[in-house]
């Protein structure tokens, strides 16, 4: 909220009737937040905040067991609204803005100023919000670290040009829509070449193996446990460069592949790949493979870590925007995912398992929960 806006001031009784998935409010201290928006978002899933909705939760962001981060406690400034008026239980707004004030005239211009979606300051950010931030990012030298990982929750627009700025955005669906149909028809394409049995390993040895036809789903899910890998060390080593302050270009290369995702991870339009882009991956990685293997044995692979990487993209998204159940794998894994965005950006670069985050100890302590 604009320091020149005067906050507006809500009664305890007002606050408690926000309790509901389409209205929870919370309190830090006297200060109102409208958490809504964020219910499907929270890590611990939305029946956590909505138990405590019309309540101060300020225990629970201090702890134990869950001390929230700085980021956390600058995220949920995007849901400031008002401070309390503990002087009356049962006067409703009206009164208290009166009281407060707080001319009427100003009830709509408070909430267009109170910004949901952004707690964003566009007169002293360190980038120009009003303008594509692709080409701004790469200026910022050694304040770029720093800036990229203060999340907001606000979408982005990279390019000016309209037909760029839509090639970057991707729904969710069209990632299983796209790509599934292809591991549906490459899995038979490569259980009939097998069954063929004339795929064999180490075809230019002494000690050549017949794959046969049942294998295929052992050399499947092989490739997905290769993906897995290649996710930790795409994400490690690829999207979490640390691009040096004087070099525009890497900057900004990096603000592109998922420096915007770590400015504002809750833009639903790009928490997938477009498949465009994706396709050029995918597609040197195909041919990598069938340079090093026979074709029954390199497709096997291939589509086994395409599959992967389908499930990959979809956990992603719904790690971001699902309420997983409390206990259940994928709680767990929304939980550490979140700490990775909020707290810990350099480790807890597992997506879709944390197994590699162990031997190369990148690991999210637990206690940090």
């Amino acid at each position: 909220m604009s320091p020149s806006v005067s906050p507006r001031f809500y009664s305890e009784k007002e606050v408690a009737k926000h309790c509901t998935k389409d209205s929870c409010w919370v309190l830090l201290g006297t200060r109102v937040y409208d958490v809504t928006a964020f219910l499907r978002m929270h890590p611990g899933g939305e029946a956590l905040i909505l138990r405590r909705s019309g309540n101060d939760i300020s225990r629970e962001i201090e702890g134990p067991p869950h001390r929230h981060s700085e980021n956390a406690r600058r995220w949920m400034e995007q849901y400031y609204i008002g401070e309390l008026d503990r002087d009356s239980t049962d006067a409703d707004t009206e009164t208290l803005r009166q009281r407060k004030k707080v001319p009427e005239s100003t009830t709509e211009e408070e909430t267009s100023a109170i910004n949901k979606c952004s707690k964003v300051d566009e007169e002293t950010d360190l980038v120009d919000w009003r303008k594509p931030l692709a080409w701004q990012v790469g200026n910022l030298g050694e304040k770029y670290d720093t800036w990229v990982h203060q999340p907001v929750d606000r979408p982005i627009r990279l390019f000016g040009n309209d037909f760029f700025e839509a090639n970057t955005k991707t729904s969710w669906y069209m990632v299983p829509i796209v790509w599934l149909p292809l591991v549906i028809y490459l899995s038979w394409y490569c259980y009939t070449i097998l069954a063929q049995e004339r795929t064999r390993l180490f075809i230019t040895t002494d000690y050549s193996i017949l794959v046969h036809k049942y294998s295929f789903p052992f050399i499947f899910m092989f490739g997905m446990f290769l993906w897995s890998f290649i996710e930790y060390c795409i994400h490690r080593f690829v999207f979490h460069m640390r691009p040096p302050a004087h070099n525009y270009y890497l900057i900004t290369l990096h603000f592109l592949l998922h420096g915007q995702h770590h400015k504002s991870p809750f833009d639903g339009s790009r928490l997938v790949f477009p498949p465009s882009l994706a396709a050029i991956v995918i597609g040197a990685f195909y041919l990598i493979l069938r340079q090093l293997m026979s074709e029954g044995l390199g497709t096997s692979l291939f589509v086994g870590g395409l599959c992967g990487y389908v499930v990959y993209d979809m956990i992603h998204y719904y790690l971001h925007y699902g309420s997983p159940r409390k206990g259940s794998y994928l709680y767990g894994l929304k939980a550490y995912h979140v700490k990775h965005h909020f707290e810990h950006q350099r480790a807890g670069f597992g997506i879709t398992t944390t197994f590699w985050d162990y031997p190369f100890k990148t690991v999210i302590p637990e206690q940090t929960f």
